[in-house]
């Protein structure tokens, strides 16, 4: 019985080429220098604001590049936190990326069941109607939106300097409907019949079926929305115009002229850390697809 060959793996390299010494050499010396490079334009300028952020300051403007010539200074970290009150400001911004995420998946979770899974009459007329909304310049609803938050219908009561001013347009997220709605259309129907025929209605099913299958992309729409937050400067600007409730992204420039540099410094490596963390933490979850394992059997 004649055994069927692994197939031949094609390259620009052919393999007889690779045997050769010098060619192997060149190429892993290749690679090498481009991986460096990588690493040096991705890690490098936040490798230099974590050694900034425990840099004296006359270090940091005399001598930038050199490996700590006067030793390190905590003290801007501690400074950063307590002095200049980064810890409240990160709080704030713990809040605002929290409630926007909360805001954000309920939205994106519930229109995308409906547009995908449930899938009423007018389903192809309000999903051109979301992706329509993803041409319109994020500019050109400021004054708008501003102006709902300012008198919002039916509540009588302005959100301006209340963290649901942030929260509430957060939701408001087409691409997160679009995307969710795209996932929810790859996952087995045979499921959703099979739950319908042991009587779950919409909600058991949108409960108990389509979210535990839909790990993977709560978590990608988790990460952007988190990011998304962490980062937003004009809008919680707008909103929040008491300095107590402000995010870090108003009040670190808010106070980049009266810090020390050092403290400043210090403050943006506070900020930049806990993005990087998610992302790390999340990553598997961000390629992988474990929400779909043993969905449908045979």
């Amino acid at each position: 019985m004649k055994t069927r060959s692994a197939p031949v793996q094609r390259g620009i390299v052919s393999s007889a080429d690779w045997r050769r010494p010098l060619v192997r050499a060149g190429l892993g010396g290749a690679h090498g220098v481009l991986l460096l490079l990588l690493v040096i334009a991705g890690l490098g300028p936040m490798l230099l604001l974590a050694k900034f952020a425990v840099t004296p300051t006359q270090d940091i403007l005399r001598t930038p590049l050199a490996l700590f010539p006067n030793g390190l200074k905590f003290d801007n970290l501690e400074q950063a936190w307590n002095r200049v009150q980064i810890s409240r400001y990160f709080l704030n911004t713990v809040w605002l990326a929290l409630g926007a995420w909360a805001s954000q998946v309920i939205v994106a979770t519930t229109g995308g069941y409906v547009l995908s899974v449930l899938r009423p009459k007018y389903g192809r007329a309000l999903h051109a109607m979301v992706l329509a909304t993803l041409f319109v310049p994020a500019v050109v609803l400021l004054i708008p939106l501003y102006l709902t938050v300012l008198d919002p219908p039916l509540l009588g009561v302005s959100l301006i300097n209340t963290f649901w001013a942030v929260w509430l347009p957060a939701g408001a997220s087409a691409f997160n409907v679009v995307l969710v709605a795209r996932f929810f259309d790859s996952l087995p129907r045979e499921v959703f019949e099979a739950a319908r025929v042991d009587g779950a209605g919409n909600f058991r099913l949108f409960w108990s079926i389509v979210l535990p299958m839909s790990k993977p992309i709560l978590g990608v729409v988790s990460v952007f929305a988190i990011i998304a937050s962490w980062k937003d400067f004009l809008w919680p600007m707008l909103v929040l115009k008491d300095p107590t409730i402000q995010p870090l992204s108003v009040r670190l420039p808010a106070i980049a002229g009266s810090v020390d540099l050092g403290v400043f410094l210090a403050s943006l490596a506070i900020a930049t850390l806990i993005p990087v963390v998610l992302f790390l933490g999340f990553q598997r979850l961000f390629l992988s697809g474990a929400g779909m394992g043993g969905a449908v059997k045979g």
